[in-house]
């Protein structure tokens, strides 16, 4: 059979699901520069077969792909709901936006979880915006199979129904940083297919992680519940074939310890980014404000403390410095997590109130995650489109102020901000 090719066919207009809503309210995108991957009128691409007639039989048909939606998280409307449709397997694109001829034999290039993230990354701070027509400048399709297809650094643009040919599936306590969260529905691949890369657990309750997705209106990085938002069940962990543990730039594997003076006051280098990232896999990224970097912090060191308590480590053993049993720990998956915060001391007579500070523009800590992740709990979750996560927020305001109404109370005392008595009602 000869390789496919693709023809531009103008869909129907009469369709009304949200996704086809949503792509007549916002046209796909090209990159600045570039010549637009279609005409303003919105195409769906159908796969042709050249020689039809003799790769099928009488009376068979080539299948075309079709758009793909993505079930709306629960609480939410289905027309504010982040619509994932994905285009087929294609190649790379070239910089003029026509197919790029991939160099003779390319094969899936090995890559490490930290150059997975970091290409994902890319993604996130240019917002690249979602189409599945459209090709950023890097050649790969800007949906959410050509996302991970990019962070992958796969040769080729691929979908939902191709991508876990390149990788092995794995369990959730197996995941790590680099790894995906696939859903592709076989029987009606319109209905909910999406794949998000794993960015590690938000605290040891593994009940949430960090996704890296290429959603509408563009690529995000999201606080996630485990496994998605919709369709839970259905998302299935899959790790890279290619996932190596060697460190970039020809440093040593992840797996050997790199000594004592890789790491601690004045030290910058590779190992310190990955040590932060296994530390926030196991339950330690809320020491972070942002990173792990490569220059060595306060925020490794605590962070590398709590994984050694956590072991029951005291004393020298718990000196917030890895030695080579925690990295052992750490590059295996051995050991325990790290437990989620105490409640701390009563404020204001209440246990485990932290304080108005906690709740203001700009605060980001764990406990708006908590008290986000309660007010849910309780039922008043409709105004989260995404989360709860640790950043407050003004669906935070408007959950609290839904619940503080729902007290009786008004004017001042349902002002959206947790006082010592609201946060008493909701967590008793």
């Amino acid at each position: 059979m000869k390789a496919p090719v693709f023809q531009d066919v103008d869909p129907a207009r009469d369709c009304d699901c949200p996704g086809c809503r949503h792509r007549r309210r916002v046209p796909p995108r090209s990159p600045a520069g570039r010549a637009p991957a279609l005409p303003a009128a919105h195409r769906t691409l159908i796969v042709a077969t050249a020689a039809a007639t003799g790769a099928l039989g009488a009376g068979q048909a080539a299948a075309a792909p079709t758009t793909v939606h993505a079930s709306h998280p629960p609480g939410v409307s289905a027309g504010e709901e982040p619509d994932t449709p994905q285009g087929p397997r294609a190649p790379l694109h070239g910089p003029t936006g026509t197919p790029a001829v991939p160099p003779a034999g390319a094969e899936p290039a090995a890559i490490t979880r930290t150059e997975i993230i970091e290409r994902a990354k890319t993604w996130v701070t240019a917002k690249v915006p979602y189409s599945m027509t459209a090709y950023w400048s890097d050649g790969y399709r800007q949906d959410c199979s050509g996302y991970v297809s990019m962070a992958w650094k796969l040769p080729t643009n691929e979908w939902t129904g191709s991508l876990g040919t390149f990788a092995d599936r794995i369990t959730k306590e197996e995941l790590q940083p680099g790894d995906i969260l696939l859903f592709h529905n076989a029987a009606d691949p319109q209905k909910g297919s999406h794949v998000v890369i794993f960015g590690g657990w938000t605290d040891s309750t593994r009940t949430a992680y960090t996704a890296y997705e290429q959603t509408p209106p563009h690529a995000r990085k999201l606080a996630t519940p485990y496994a998605y938002w919709s369709n839970s069940a259905k998302y299935l962990p899959y790790r890279y074939k290619g996932v190596t543990a060697s460190a970039a730039s020809g440093a040593p594997a992840a797996t050997t310890y790199p000594g004592a003076a890789a790491f601690g006051p004045g030290a910058n280098n590779g190992h310190v980014t990955e040590l932060g990232r296994m530390l926030a896999a196991r339950g330690a990224g809320r020491f972070y404000s942002s990173g792990p970097g490569p220059r060595w912090s306060e925020a490794d060191r605590r962070a590398t403390e709590a994984f050694q308590l956590a072991q029951g480590w005291r004393g020298e053993d718990a000196d917030g410095l890895p030695g080579p049993g925690t990295w052992r720990l750490l590059t295996s998956g051995g050991g325990k997590d790290v437990g989620a915060p105490p409640a701390g001391p009563a404020s204001h007579g209440v246990a485990g109130y932290p304080g108005r500070a906690m709740f203001r523009p700009g605060a980001e800590n764990p406990y708006v995650t908590r008290l986000g992740r309660q007010l849910v709990a309780k039922g008043f979750g409709r105004h989260y489109t995404t989360g709860p996560g640790p950043r407050w927020g003004e669906a935070d305001r408007r959950a609290v102020e839904a619940f503080q109404r729902a007290q009786g109370w008004r004017g001042g005392a349902a002002d959206g901000y947790p006082g010592p008595e609201t946060w008493r009602r909701l967590f008793s």
